[in-house]
């Protein structure tokens, strides 16, 4: 029994932290073990992120999930009793705006927002010279409506969140390893055991794949694939000397860029062109992406973009799902102790209370008792059957 678990959680960043702190949540004294490759997470899609929230999606499910998130995020410290001063994430309520171009965008915009006001959001949309006149430093003459929410939708400490359901869970009896997961034994459809690196052997219950970019090889050991690969995102922190306006929100243009504010300056980025799955191990910026392609999309937004200088540039990965860019969240159907929480596509900070929470619940019970997930399951995947989205980014 000395090597034996209730649950193995693979992959110790946001999304494998917080799985672990619902679970012994909910039933103290679980056995609960997290392998993570590489506890400093320096590369990690949880450190590397822009750490934004927002209510603005199309689907309810997706606005549900974040619902939760902000108020979790807003409420951290006490939501998993931290020491004072250890659980403020540092939440920045921006808000969000999302910029439309097309004759249906303000029809559209309007019918999604009204579904959001319906879950308690505050989302309006806003003629193009309401835009102008929250934002007089935009050009608004390409645009024909705004889609803005001016609270529960902004930026927080991403290293917070993991930091501090790290501790909680620990203190709540979580083992982390500094291990690699390397492959699996099974017994019909189910997994008996994990391999690792170190040559250690961890007999277990159930086996929960959080190993972001990595998940899809997870999978493969035990031969259910799933459609997730990592894509390169460089995210540019810039100084505009001449266009600096930190209560901006995170704008979401329709030329094909988000920025936000970062102090004086701000953090953008765009999806490149030809954009396709990367080395996990790919981390070089492509660093023209600024001057080539952002910076002319600024510049058309606001003439105060006019002087730019890069002041510094990193890449994050996606653990993309090329299905529909939605989480994969739940059971696999072929695999009776084998649960999933991939391809999160750029959104997975946000969700991973809920994710975390709903996940636990399976886990323990067999179903969602709070948060209904199932939309988001595996068998969407398995039927070809995408999770529409229309506000993805």
């Amino acid at each position: 029994m000395q090597n034996s678990r209730d649950v193995i959680v693979i992959g110790g960043a946001v999304h494998g932290a917080s799985v672990a702190w619902w679970l012994t949540k909910f039933s103290p004294g679980l056995r609960v073990t997290v392998i993570e490759r590489d506890p400093s997470y320096a590369k990690a899609a949880t450190a590397l992120s822009v750490a934004s929230v927002r209510s603005q999606f199309s689907n309810p499910v997706n606005v549900a999930i974040s619902r939760f998130g902000v108020d979790f995020i807003r409420n951290f410290g006490e939501e998993l009793a931290l020491e004072p001063g250890q659980g403020d994430l540092g939440l920045k309520e921006n808000g969000y705006l999302f910029l439309g171009a097309t004759p249906d965008a303000p029809a559209v915009m309007e019918e999604i927002a009204a579904m959001q006001r319906g879950m308690g959001a505050v989302t309006e949309v806003l003629p193009p010279e309401g835009v102008a006149q929250l934002f007089p430093w935009m050009n608004v003459e390409d645009l024909t409506a705004g889609s803005y929410g001016a609270r529960d939708e902004g930026w927080f400490d991403n290293m917070g969140l993991l930091g501090g359901f790290r501790t909680a869970a620990r203190r709540q009896g979580v083992e982390f390893v500094h291990d690699e997961a390397v492959g699996f034994e099974m017994a019909g459809d189910r997994i008996t055991a994990v391999r690792l690196a170190s040559g250690k052997v961890l007999s277990c219950g159930s086996v929960i794949n959080a190993a972001g970019t990595r998940g899809a090889r997870v999978m493969d050991w035990a031969g259910v694939p799933i459609p997730v690969e990592p894509r390169k995102r460089t995210v540019f922190v810039i100084d505009a000397p001449n266009a600096r306006h930190p209560d901006a929100p995170l704008i979401i243009d329709h030329l094909g860029y988000y920025m936000r504010p970062e102090h004086e300056g701000w953090i953008c980025a765009t999806v490149p062109e030809g954009d396709g799955p990367c080395d996990v191990d790919d981390f070089e910026p492509e660093a023209h992406l600024f001057e080539d392609v952002i910076w002319p999309m600024l510049y058309q937004r606001s003439e105060g973009f006019d002087a730019c200088k890069v002041q510094r540039l990193w890449v994050g990965h996606y653990d993309y799902n090329t299905l529909d860019q939605n989480a994969i969240v739940g059971r696999h159907p072929a695999r009776a102790n084998l649960y999933v929480l991939n391809g999160f596509s750029g959104h997975g900070l946000q969700q991973a209370p809920a994710i975390g929470r709903g996940m636990a619940e399976l886990v323990l019970h067999g179903a969602y008792r709070s948060l209904d997930l199932s939309e988001l399951g595996v068998e969407r995947v398995l039927e070809g059957r995408p999770f529409l989205e229309r506000a993805i980014v």
